[in-house]
């Protein structure tokens, strides 16, 4: 189930549809209104820029890093081939909202890219997609193929100058390549394995070219922030945090799904659109934004405001928007147990902090988790953690290590009481 509040990238479509994905209805509502404005009435790639600047979107893969800054960095005067990558290789655990795009929406991220690359000069693009989703890279095909018959793809594009072509990649399933780096070696062929910076991606990319990567869910948003201006778009959100954000909830409510809301919604309504607590439980916890993300207890959460600063100032990140709920019967030993094996398994191993020391955290959490635990345990995963973050080429090894420090933070009691007691205190076990 999918809710819309003010949507922005799934605007207008309609899910008992079986054809809402296809061309003939994104035209229908408002599709390619926006390429065509910006290729009909002359205007320039400056403004373009400017209208993305002022919308303040900000990249919703994770990082949050603004979308019109970003797009600043490009060198247009570039002589040579530049290239447009868009990172479709959701791999966090808890996340599934670019999938959702690339098979109900998928001409909206098409119409973004092309936006992109007119906008920064650029007339190569790929979209590198998730290699355990076949079918979403089927239907991003066969949404190009209409692209391109209906004269929005290719060569002088609506009889302009402009000229775009734009690729599907199917990848492999590592997590590793979501990291647009390594997303960048796999796309070249290579061993997915993340990329010394600098140099970054806007000077040296893909074959060592200068290329913009973005996520699925921010170039699905640019057609409506050309379409309607960059001041609307922001005004649906929150200063610093402009527009709709999808949410991809999961855990134990009552209505899990993906679910579209203004940045700055309080987490209390976000939880009432998905039908409550599951079972009437208790809420517990809650990660925020991804696996990676570290976990916060349910007083604080139902505080907050689902946007980057009141995520960030409670002490976790908002991140790709995966929000994994947590009710009282949860043990967060084993939770812990179950994600630290995660990023054990999912680490590329070129870094050796991050290779060695993933499978320290895992076994120490493993132990705990079945009634082995010492007492020092507690002190050696915070000093194996700090031994890690900042020490890795990506940020897996950080990644790794969030959810650590955020369950010892806040649950640290919980911890002490499984290796004290060698059983969980949660109700259940």
């Amino acid at each position: 189930m999918t809710v819309y509040v003010k949507g922005v990238v799934f605007e207008g479509v309609d899910f008992d549809d079986p054809n809402s994905w296809k061309i003939d209805a994104y035209i229908k509502r408002g599709g390619y209104a926006a390429l065509k404005k910006i290729l009909q009435e002359g205007i320039t790639q400056d403004a373009i820029i400017a209208e993305m600047k002022a919308s303040a979107l900000r990249g919703r893969g994770g990082a949050g890093f603004p979308t019109g800054l970003k797009w600043s960095f490009m060198p247009r005067s570039f002589p040579g081939q530049k290239y447009l990558v868009c990172n479709t290789d959701e791999g966090e655990p808890g996340t599934f909202k670019d999938l959702d795009i690339i098979v109900n929406n998928p001409h909206a991220l098409i119409e973004g890219m092309i936006i992109g690359g007119f906008a920064m000069g650029i007339s190569v693009g790929y979209n590198y997609i998730h290699g355990e989703v076949f079918e979403a890279y089927q239907r991003f095909e066969a949404a190009l193929e209409e692209a391109r018959a209906a004269g929005f793809l290719g060569e002088r594009i609506l009889g302009t100058d402009f000229s775009f072509q734009l690729h599907g990649h199917h990848g492999y399933g590592a997590y590793i390549c979501g990291e647009e780096t390594a997303l960048l070696e796999s796309l070249e062929g290579k061993k997915g394995q993340p990329r010394f910076k600098p140099p970054f991606p806007a000077s040296f990319g893909l074959y060592g070219k200068p290329t913009t990567i973005n996520n699925t869910e921010t170039f699905a948003s640019v057609p409506y922030i050309i379409r309607e201006g960059g001041q609307k778009f922001l005004e649906l959100g929150k200063p610093n945090n402009g527009g709709t954000k999808l949410f991809s909830v999961s855990g134990h409510v009552n209505r899990p799904g993906n679910y579209e809301i203004p940045l700055g919604t309080p987490f209390s309504e976000l939880l009432e659109m998905c039908g409550g607590m599951r079972g009437g439980k208790k809420l517990k916890a809650v990660i925020p934004g991804g696996s990676s993300a570290p976990v916060l207890p349910a007083d604080i959460m139902m505080q907050c405001t689902m946007d980057y600063d009141s995520i960030a100032k409670a002490g976790s990140m908002l991140g790709s928007g995966a929000v994994i709920v947590m009710d009282e019967t949860t043990c967060m030993v084993k939770a812990l147990e179950r994600l630290s094996y995660f990023y054990f398994e999912e680490s590329c191993g070129q870094c050796t902090p991050c290779r060695e020391g993933t499978g320290w955290l895992y076994r120490v959490v493993h132990r705990i988790e079945h009634g082995q635990g010492r007492a020092e345990d507690l002190d050696l995963l915070l000093s194996v953690g700090a031994n890690i973050a900042g020490r890795t080429i990506c940020a897996l090894g950080d990644a790794a290590v969030m959810p650590v420090q955020g369950m010892l933070k806040h649950f640290r009691a919980e911890f002490e009481h499984h290796i004290e007691h060698k059983n969980c205190v949660a109700p259940g076990y």
